[in-house]
């Protein structure tokens, strides 16, 4: 462990320099490729005529300086000397221009604007000066150092030894930064950081190899009481209900004990004991190893019968699949008022006031062990580390280094360097020392997976990179990049292959690479990841519906839910087609549950189907039940969370935050004399606050128009008696009602939905925020694949061809002699 350490801390002053991080440099200016002369290009108005910048110049002038003034600093912004003839001397300006103008957000409603085409036109002629400039000046930026986050820690883990690892126990949560969790500047380096990294490796090290001296240990997987006890959950046996599947990776061949805790009462006794006993099965890999009976009363170990475990039962190691599940007492679903609801435990008076039978729900699954260890099954990840075995003591060393060249270089993910298998060797010894080859093998995996060089996605810089020098990336960082962005793990054999022989910086190499690369099944993770979080469907874990609204919501429709919208943008995906259909598709993936809750006939089991939506206002995304219902309260739907994630999301245009100690919608008055207000009437009142009117007057149409979606996302036409009314005007003056109408207006102004998603996607590839100067590059991507009806592949092989993707800038970092690796960009 100190070895290791002080291996690990010597290690990181190399990369990072004596002093800590790398110094940063001003890239502003001429070093962002704005600071050559631009050429202006002759924009023409709609009959031909050609527009002079001085007339450009006269409509800011008159129609924007008015709030943009040095005076009065609207939006903390003044184009007083703002130049049409020169956007490149004040870029970042310009792009906000640009966008304000394309969303259609500028001038504001009910401000007096120019007539025709004007306001286009002087869109068009920012954007052509600024790509003009950019094309002949490529600016690819830089990032500070990137790590494996959590997500991507346990892909790497399980493509090295197969086997699965939770790093969130390791780890901390990571911070979302432009939506997404891998953008280095928030990626922050502490030692308590660092020594997470080093307990994960100590653990993974041991699992992967086997620890036949293994202390007895327990492991709790958490259940979440919303999780339906009557049907069947995916994973476990057939003809059981509710419980829990998990894999658990057991450290050696030899007893352990499965204890099952059940969530109580108010009483604190055994919750939900109303329908008769029920029997609970724990089975390995799908064979029963016990069966437990719940009653209260001949629960020696516990009288309040929450806590039932089984005798010692013999395991072998490796990953093996546990479960723990309610045997299936009777034949039918069970779903009516008289058998048990699905959901029933996020409120337990439900089933003591409401007449309502219940049933017991399992809190926790515990694994205890090993106990009694008689030795170590031949497991999938021993297999894959021991592709060697000495029989004799001459053999030991060679066999050594051949395992850990091997997974060192899969780890690295580059082939080892002059003396690094040597280092490593050091770390064999010092464990075959102690415990015999097999310790020195965990010993060196170890100091492997605690090493910068696995933990840092580390990148090259050229000898003679001169500070702010455009370079290229090599082909060993171009692979690791293309790989963390399409697969979310590490390179495989194919492309580490292709950049030790160099041909991966070939274009055409790279095309064909990323064509194949999204084929294949792991390419579903820009749907896992990248569309999840673009779309901020982690959000869903924090909101529940009120379970005495909706008593028949639960967890396994809310991970349908989820899924559902994976689905879509993995089939948008898979059959290369438009990123508009993520607004406009006429079809959907439901599962039988999913199917009953949107009134979709024809659909059962738990399997996804793709099917057909009669319905327009169910289409696309914002008809999802995901989407609207991480965008409601618990209790009621809010116009505002949907409308605002409608702008941040879609429109790529957050609003910005109210104002202090503007009251909540909450303590706004809920009825007038017996009758309860709807939540357009609510809204209404709320919006009578000065204060809040200017950004509810942008935020609450959008929301209001998806209204007839409640909490979970199912259809209705009344609140509170009250006809929902969903029209409403954009901020555009546009009018606006209902979803499909919404939608309509959303794509009216497609270039704006276009430049959004390449945006996320351009800043969840490269793992930095996207600023003014890769807009660029944003609306090249936009017109190529508009050329190609907006195909999602145009979007991605525009973000892997695109000098951010391939190229670096040199920045001023202390000097490593030997390898001459860089955390920059």
């Amino acid at each position: 462990m100190k070895l290791i350490w002080t291996t690990l801390v010597a290690g990181l002053a190399a990369v990072f320099g004596a002093n800590g991080l790398v110094d940063d440099i001003d890239t502003r200016g001429a070093d962002r490729g704005y600071g050559s002369n631009a050429t202006a290009s002759a924009v023409h108005a709609v009959d031909g005529s050609e527009v002079s910048n001085e007339a450009l110049n006269n409509v800011i002038q008159e129609y924007c300086v008015r709030c943009h003034n040095e005076r009065r600093l609207r939006g903390d912004l003044s184009l007083e000397e703002f130049d049409v003839g020169a956007p490149h001397e004040n870029a970042e300006t310009a792009e906000r221009i640009i966008h304000k103008l394309r969303a259609g957000m500028m001038p504001p409603t009910g401000v007096r604007r120019p007539a025709g085409d004007s306001l286009d036109i002087l869109a068009e002629t920012l954007e052509e000066q600024l790509d003009d400039v950019a094309r002949r000046n490529p600016d690819p930026g830089r990032r500070t150092f990137q790590r494996l986050n959590r997500a991507e820690y346990e892909s790497a883990i399980e493509d090295l030894f197969g086997i699965r690892v939770d790093a969130s126990a390791y780890l901390p949560t990571e911070t979302l930064s432009e939506n997404f969790d891998n953008i280095a500047d928030t990626q922050i380096l502490s030692a308590t950081l660092i020594e997470g990294y080093m307990r994960a490796a100590a653990q993974v090290s041991r699992d992967a190899v086997g620890d036949i001296a293994a202390a007895p240990a327990t492991t709790v997987y958490k259940i979440p009481k919303t999780v339906s006890q009557v049907g069947h959950v995916e994973g476990t046996p057939y003809g059981t209900r509710g419980g829990t599947a998990v894999t658990h990776n057991f450290p050696a061949d030899g007893e352990y004990v499965f204890e099952l805790d059940m969530h109580p009462s108010p009483d604190g006794q055994l919750f939900g004991l109303t329908a008769g006993t029920s029997r609970v099965e724990v089975a390995v890999n799908g064979e029963r190893v016990a069966l437990i009976e719940l009653d209260r009363w001949t629960n020696e170990g516990d009288p309040t019968g929450l806590r039932w475990e089984t005798p010692p039962i013999h395991v072998n190691a490796g990953p093996q699949k546990v479960t723990a599940a309610f045997l299936m007492e009777r034949e039918g679903p069970v779903t009516d008022l008289i058998t048990p609801l699905d959901f029933t435990l996020a409120d337990p008076n439900m089933g003591v006031g409401y007449g309502v039978t219940t049933v017991p729900h399992i809190r926790d699954l515990s694994v205890s062990g090993p106990f009694s260890v008689t030795g170590l099954s031949d497991t999938p990840a021993r297999r894959r580390i021991f592709s060697c075995r000495p029989t004799a003591p001459d053999e030991e060393e060679p066999c050594a280094e051949e395992i850990i060249e091997s997974i060192a270089a899969e780890a690295f993910r580059r082939p080892l360097r002059g003396g690094e298998v040597d280092e490593l060797m050091t770390f064999y010894d010092e464990g075959r020392t102690q415990g015999g080859f097999e310790i020195g093998i965990r010993n060196a995996i170890w100091a492997i997976l605690s090493s910068p060089r696995f933990i840092f996605r580390l990148e090259s810089t050229p000898d003679g990179v001169d500070p702010g020098e455009v370079y290229e990336l090599d082909d060993a960082d171009l692979a690791s990049r293309l790989s963390f962005f399409l697969w979310a793990s590490p390179p495989d054999d194919e492309l580490i292959r292709l950049a030790a022989d160099g041909k991966l910086t070939d274009e055409d190499e790279l095309v064909r690479q990323t064509q194949r690369m999204l084929a294949d099944p792991r390419a579903e993770t820009l749907a896992t990841r990248f569309a999840s979080q673009w779309m901020r469907l982690q959000d869903l874990e924090k909101i529940n519906p009120d379970a005495q609204l909706y008593p028949y919501f639960n967890h396994q429709l809310k991970q349908a839910m989820d899924r559902e919208t994976e689905l879509l943008f993995h089939n948008i995906v898979q059959e290369d087609r438009s990123i508009l259909e993520l607004l406009t598709a006429d079809y959907t993936f439901v599962n039988g549950q999913l199917a009953d809750h949107y009134g979709i006939p024809g659909v059962t089991g738990s399997d996804f189907v793709r099917v057909e939506l009669a319905d327009e206002n169910r289409r696309g995304l914002l008809g999802h039940g995901s989407i609207l219902m991480m965008t409601s309260h618990g209790n009621r739907t809010s116009p505002v969370l949907r409308g605002k994630w409608v702008m941040e999301v879609l429109l790529g245009s957050p609003p910005p935050p109210p104002p202090p100690a503007v009251p909540d919608l909450d303590e706004t008055e809920s009825s007038e004399g017996s009758r309860q207000l709807t939540t357009r009437e609510r809204m209404e009142m709320h919006r009578d606050n000065p204060a809040c009117m200017s950004c509810h007057n942008v935020i609450d149409p959008i929301g209001l128009a998806l209204d007839n979606f409640d909490v979970t996302g199912a259809w209705r036409i009344k609140e509170n008696l009250g006809e929902i009314d969903p029209s409403g005007e954009l901020y555009d003056g546009t009018p606006i009602n209902g979803p499909a109408g919404l939608r309509s207006t959303i794509l009216k102004r497609p270039s704006v939905f276009r430049r959004t998603f390449a945006k996320n996607l351009m800043a969840y590839a490269i793992g930095r925020r996207v600023e003014y100067y890769d807009m660029p590059t944003i609306r090249e991507m936009e017109r190529d694949a508009a050329d190609n009806d907006d195909r999602v592949s145009s979007y991605i092989l525009g973000v892997v061809l695109s000098p951010a993707f391939r190229m670096s800038r040199g920045v001023a970092i202390a000097a490593d002699a030997e390898a001459h690796e860089s955390p920059q960009q």
